[in-house]
C-alpha cells in the first residue's frame, strides 16, 4: 500500500483489524446493487491516509505472539492460563496498545523521512503467587515480535509512587475473586433463608444455584488504599431489569487478602439498622422489629424496552417517523483499513482502545492542525442515599474496559440509514473479538442554516435580497452499553470549522429501594424503587496544536467600569464593559465564570490572521458543562481529582496520556494515578498544552427515567469554535447555498443555486431494505 509519502517498500504493515461483514453489513451490500438508489447506500468514496495510522490498536496477530511471549517460560513470569487460575496464581488480565509517545509521532508527522515510532503492547498480569500478591502492567515491544522485543514493568505513565503496580487488595475485582468470596456469603445468606423469604420473598444459596431466587451485586470501590478490601453486597430480585427491582437487603464482608479461610462478615443492613452479626439479626427479626413496609415488585414488564400498548397510540404513529437520508451520495472520504477520514476540509484518524473506546489524533482544517489528539478519558459516576451501595457507589467505566462495550448500532434508529458503519476490534486472552457495525459516520443537516441574511424591502416579498447557506456536520457515533448505561458519543465536525462534543446517556437507573423517608436521594419512581440521586461525569483530553505545539490559554473576561464620553455629556460618569485580556500563566483546574462572563481561547501567540489578532480556538461551554458535586468524599477524595473542576490546563507530557488508571477506582485515598500531581506549577505559556474537560449530568432522577434515562434530557456538550483562526466567516465556499434577489421589473424572485439541484427521489420504505427510486 501506497502512503502520500511513503512506499510499501517500508514494509508498512495494515494497522487495523480485518473487518468481518455484520447482517447490516451484507444489507448495505444489497442495497448497492440496486439501480437509482440516489446514492443513499453507496459506500462512502476512498482516500489514501497521508501516513499511517501509528494510534491504530496491535493487531490480531500482534496479540497473539504478545500472549505466546508473555506465557514462554524464558520470559520468566509463571503464568497460568486464565481459565485454570485461582488466586495465588499469576496470569494475564488483558491485553491493549500502549499509545505512541507525542514527542516520536511528531517528527514522523512532519517528515516523510522519519520512520515511523514503534509499536507497543501493554498487559496486566495479576500475579497472586508472589509473597506481596499484587497487579503490575507491563509493555511489550517492539511490534511485531522478534528477537528485539522485550517485556519491561510499564511504570512511567504512572505518579501514584508505585508506577504500574496496584495492590492486590486494590485490583479488579474479577470472577476469580468474588468465587473466593461466594462460600462466605452463601454461609451467612443459608443461615438466614428464613429471615430472607419472609422479608423479601426470596433466598440466595449461591449464584446458579438450586433454591437461589435472588441476584447479588456490589459497587466499586472495594478498597480504600490497598492495605484492606471489602464487598458490600445488595440483593435484588434477577432479571434482565434487575437494576430497577432493589431490595432492603446488604451484606458487608471483609475480603482482604488471598486467603478467604481470613475473610469475615463486617455487618448486615435492612431497615436503615446495622447488625454486626447474624446473631444481631436474628434477635431483632425473632423480636418482631423487622419489616417491609413496601413490597418490591417481581413483575418487570413495565421495564422492558417494548412497545406498550396500555398507553394508547398517537395519532399518525403508525407513519415511519422522519429519516435523515445522504440523498446524493456520500460527500465524506475514507481510507478504511488505515482509520481515516475527510470531509469538507476536515481530516483525521480514528484509533480504538479497550478502556479508553474510540480515539482521534491529527485533526485538521484545510490541511491545518488544530489537534493531536481528543478522546473520552473517563466515564465516572458517583450516588447518593442512606444504604450501603448508593451511599459508597463510585464507578470508573475505564475499569470495566468501554472499549469493549461498544456494540452494534441500528440503522434508521440509532444512525442514519446508509451510514458508513465499522466494525471496533479489541483483545481478549489470545483472541480477538469484534463488535460489528459499532462506529458510525454520517453527514446530516443541522436542522438550521450555517449563515442567513435578508436585506430591504420590495414588492410582495418584502426584501431585496436573501442569502442562506446550508448547514451541515459529519457525525462520528459509538454508544458503548456499560452495565446499565447505554452512553451515546458523538464527535460532529461543521462545515463552518467547529468540532462539537456530545454525550448522552440512556438505560436502566442503579436505583435503591424506596424509603418513604428518604426523598432527599431521589424520587419513588416505581412501587419499590427509589431513583437514586448520582453525578455523571465525563472526562476528555484535548491536546490543542493550533498549527504547531506553541500555543496558549487566553482569558477574555468581560468586566464593569465607570467612564465619562465626551459626547455623552448629560449622562456624566455611566456603567461600560470591556474585554479585559489575560494569559493563564502555570498549570491548573479551573471552572467556568459565572454567567459565562469569561472567554476561553487555545490560541498560537506567534500567528496571526490577516487583521492582526492571534489565530486560535474557542472553548465554548454548551449543554450541562458540570464537575462532580462532591469534594472531600472518602470514595472519590484522591483518585477522581479529574472530576471535580469544569476544565484544567497542563503542559502536554509523554508521562501523563492519561487522566486517570483504569485501576484507580480502587485507589481513592492512594491513587495509582494522581491527577493533582500535573499541576505543578509549570509554565504554559507558549508551550505545548493539553485542556481537559468535563462534561456530565447531575442525574435528578424521574418517574420518566422508567423503563430508561431519556436521551433527550439526559446531555452535555461543548464545541471548540474558530477564534480569528481565519480572516472571515467558513462559510464562502459553500455551493450548497441559495442567492436570492427580487426583480423589481417582474415583481418576481431570481435564484442562483451555483449548480447544486435539488435531488427529486420518492422512497419507498420495506422490510428489511429500504428503497428509494429517483425520479427522472
Amino acid at each position: 500500500m501506497l502512503f502520500h509519502c511513503l512506499s510499501a517498500a517500508l514494509g508498512l504493515a495494515s494497522a487495523a483489524a480485518a473487518l468481518t461483514p455484520g447482517s447490516q453489513a451484507r444489507q448495505r451490500m444489497e442495497r448497492q446493487l440496486e439501480s437509482g438508489t440516489c446514492g443513499v447506500f453507496e459506500p462512502a468514496p476512498t482516500v489514501q491516509a497521508p501516513r499511517r495510522n501509528v494510534w491504530a490498536q496491535i493487531s490480531p496477530e500482534d496479540n497473539l505472539a504478545v500472549w505466546n511471549l508473555l506465557h514462554d517460560p524464558e520470559t520468566g513470569l509463571n503464568l497460568t492460563e486464565p481459565s485454570a487460575a485461582t488466586l495465588t496464581d499469576n496470569y494475564v488480565f488483558w491485553i491493549d496498545t500502549l499509545p505512541a509517545n507525542k514527542t516520536d509521532v511528531l517528527p514522523y508527522l512532519q517528515s516523510c523521512a522519519r520512520p515511523a515510532p514503534p509499536k507497543y503492547a501493554r498487559a496486566v498480569i495479576f500475579s497472586g503467587g508472589k509473597d506481596e500478591p499484587d497487579s503490575q502492567e507491563y509493555m511489550i515491544g517492539p511490534l511485531p515480535v522478534g528477537p528485539e522485543t522485550v517485556v519491561e514493568k510499564l511504570d512511567y505513565i504512572y505518579n501514584g509512587g508505585d508506577g504500574g503496580r496496584v495492590p492486590y487488595n486494590a485490583r479488579y475485582f474479577d470472577s476469580k475473586r468474588s468465587a473466593a468470596t461466594e462460600p462466605l456469603l452463601v454461609s451467612i445468606m443459608s443461615n438466614i433463608s428464613d429471615i430472607t423469604e419472609d422479608l423479601l420473598g426470596g433466598s440466595y444459596f449461591g449464584s446458579g444455584r438450586e433454591g437461589t431466587t435472588l441476584s447479588a451485586t456490589s459497587p466499586t470501590p472495594v478498597s480504600y488504599d490497598g492495605t484492606q478490601a471489602f464487598r458490600n453486597v445488595m440483593f435484588r430480585y434477577p432479571g434482565s431489569a434487575s437494576y430497577l427491582t432493589p431490595l432492603d437487603f446488604y451484606v458487608l464482608l471483609n475480603c482482604t487478602g488471598t486467603d478467604p479461610s481470613h475473610y469475615r462478615l463486617r455487618g448486615i443492613v435492612t431497615n436503615s439498622r446495622f447488625f454486626s452479626s447474624v446473631a444481631e439479626l436474628r434477635a431483632a427479626y425473632d423480636a418482631g422489629e423487622l419489616s417491609m413496609e413496601i413490597e418490591q415488585t417481581r413483575n418487570t414488564d413495565w421495564a422492558m424496552l417494548d412497545y406498550k400498548p396500555e398507553l394508547g397510540q398517537r395519532a399518525l404513529e403508525d407513519k415511519l417517523a422522519p429519516q435523515s437520508l445522504e440523498i446524493g451520495g456520500k460527500r465524506y472520504r475514507v481510507d478504511q483499513e488505515q482509520r481515516y477520514v475527510e470531509y469538507m476540509g476536515w481530516s483525521f484518524y480514528v484509533a480504538h482502545s479497550r478502556t479508553l473506546g474510540v480515539m482521534y489524533y491529527d485533526i485538521k482544517y484545510k490541511g491545518e492542525r488544530i489537534l493531536y489528539e481528543l478522546s473520552l478519558q473517563e466515564a465516572a459516576a458517583q450516588y447518593a442515599g442512606f444504604q450501603p451501595k448508593a451511599a459508597n457507589t463510585v464507578y470508573h467505566d475505564t475499569y470495566y474496559s468501554l472499549g469493549t462495550t461498544m456494540g452494534t448500532l441500528v440503522e434508521g434508529f440509532d444512525v442514519p440509514f446508509g451510514s458508513t458503519l465499522w466494525n471496533l476490534t479489541y483483545h481478549e486472552g489470545n483472541t480477538s473479538v469484534t463488535n460489528a457495525d459499532s462506529f458510525a459516520i454520517f453527514e446530516s443537516d443541522s436542522g438550521y442554516p450555517m449563515s442567513r441574511h435578508r436585506f430591504g424591502g420590495g414588492g410582495d416579498y418584502g426584501f431585496s435580497y436573501l442569502g442562506t447557506v446550508k448547514g451541515t456536520a459529519l457525525t462520528t457515533r459509538s454508544i458503548a452499553t456499560i452495565g446499565n448505561y447505554d452512553y451515546m458519543f458523538d464527535y460532529v465536525f461543521h462545515v463552518d470549522g467547529s468540532i462539537e462534543i456530545v454525550c448522552r446517556a440512556s438505560g436502566y437507573l442503579q436505583s435503591s429501594f424506596f424509603y418513604p423517608d428518604q426523598g432527599r436521594f431521589g424520587p419513588r419512581v416505581q412501587q419499590g424503587t427509589q431513583g437514586s440521586l448520582h453525578d455523571h461525569i465525563l472526562t476528555y483530553k484535548a491536546d490543542f496544536d493550533i498549527l504547531e505545539t506553541s500555543n496558549s490559554l487566553e482569558v477574555s473576561e468581560l468586566v464593569l467600569v465607570n467612564q465619562t464620553q465626551p459626547w455623552f455629556p448629560e449622562l456624566g460618569l455611566f456603567e461600560q464593559m470591556e474585554m479585559s485580556v489575560s494569559t493563564m500563566d502555570t498549570e491548573q483546574q479551573f471552572n467556568w465564570m459565572p454567567n459565562n462572563r469569561a472567554m476561553y481561547c487555545i490560541v498560537n501567540p506567534n500567528a496571526t490572521n490577516a487583521w492582526g489578532e492571534k489565530r486560535g480556538y474557542r472553548i465554548v461551554p454548551g449543554k450541562s458543562n458540570i464537575h462532580l458535586t462532591l469534594e472531600d468524599s472518602p470514595f472519590s477524595r484522591h483518585q477522581s481529582a479529574f472530576a471535580k473542576s469544569h476544565l484544567a490546563l497542563t503542559r502536554q507530557r509523554d508521562t501523563e496520556p492519561f487522566a486517570n488508571s483504569w485501576a484507580n477506582v480502587n485507589l481513592p485515598l492512594k491513587p495509582q494515578q494522581d491527577f493533582l500531581k500535573f499541576f505543578d506549577g509549570d509554565d504554559v505559556v507558549d508551550e505545548d498544552v493539553v485542556l481537559w474537560f468535563n462534561l456530565g449530568m447531575h442525574h435528578f432522577t424521574r418517574a420518566e427515567d422508567i423503563p430508561v434515562t431519556l436521551y433527550t434530557e439526559a446531555v452535555s456538550s461543548i464545541v471548540f469554535a474558530p477564534q480569528n483562526f481565519n480572516d472571515r466567516a467558513e462559510d464562502g465556499d459553500i455551493l450548497n447555498r441559495r442567492w436570492i434577489t427580487y426583480n423589481s421589473e417582474t415583481n418576481e424572485l431570481e435564484y442562483d443555486d451555483y449548480g447544486v439541484e435539488l435531488a427529486q427521489c420518492r422512497v419507498e420504505l420495506t422490510e428489511p431494505v429500504l428503497k428509494i427510486n429517483r425520479n427522472e
